[in-house]
């Protein structure tokens, strides 16, 4: 799933328009992937290499050298098949694949600089596609003001959204949504607009 220029400018407007509403800063981070999993080839191709000898032994009358040279090439030719990024993602676990992209959300919260605000009052919402996870993040200066049962429906719409392909739609919705809340919770002041209205892709 790609957003195209068009796109990106749509949700940096968005963005714009919501922050209208609200002192609290709104700042949007799409991955491709959490993480690029390398470690995931090798340990798979040593599971189906460590695996080979045993039916060849026990089926074959193939020697220990040719059954050994057999293990080689069954461990590099998975290496290779593996090394491609759809496999690779499919073949590593799903509580792994979470993990990653929980990092990589508080990485991009704290690189974006929502974490800075003067208020505190800093909103991340993330995105990434291998892993079919989306989160937002709120500073500390939101807690007790916005629930987390209110984030959780704010980013329904753009999890709907993602399995549709719609991902654009999705950012906007869930950006308009968080805009009400935070027009409760950090009404318009007079700090300005603190960090850029657009939409950092890793």
């Amino acid at each position: 799933m790609r957003l195209s220029d068009e796109d990106l400018d749509r949700i940096a407007a968005a963005i714009g328009e919501a922050e209208k509403k609200t002192s609290g800063e709104i700042v949007c981070a799409l991955a491709r992937r959490a993480s690029d999993y390398a470690y995931v080839p090798p340990l798979w191709a040593a599971f189906f290499a460590l695996a080979t000898p045993w039916p060849l032994a026990e089926f074959t009358t193939l020697s220990a050298i040719h059954i050994y040279a057999i293990q080689i090439g069954v461990f590099m030719a998975a290496a290779l098949l593996i090394w491609q990024p759809s496999i690779r993602i499919f073949l590593t676990p799903r509580l792994v694949k979470k993990r990653r992209a929980e990092r990589a959300a508080i990485e991009q919260f704290f690189m974006r600089g929502v974490a800075g605000t003067k208020g505190r009052t800093g909103v991340l919402i993330f995105v990434s596609f291998a892993e079919h996870y989306a989160r937002i993040i709120a500073d500390e200066g939101l807690n007790g003001k916005i629930s987390d049962a209110e984030w959780a429906a704010a980013l329904e719409p753009l999890l709907a959204r993602l399995g549709q392909g719609r991902c654009a739609e999705g950012f906007i919705a869930t950006i308009e949504e968080c805009a009400r809340l935070l027009a409760r919770a950090a009404p318009p002041g007079t700090e300005g607009d603190e960090l850029p209205d657009k939409v950092y892709v890793s």
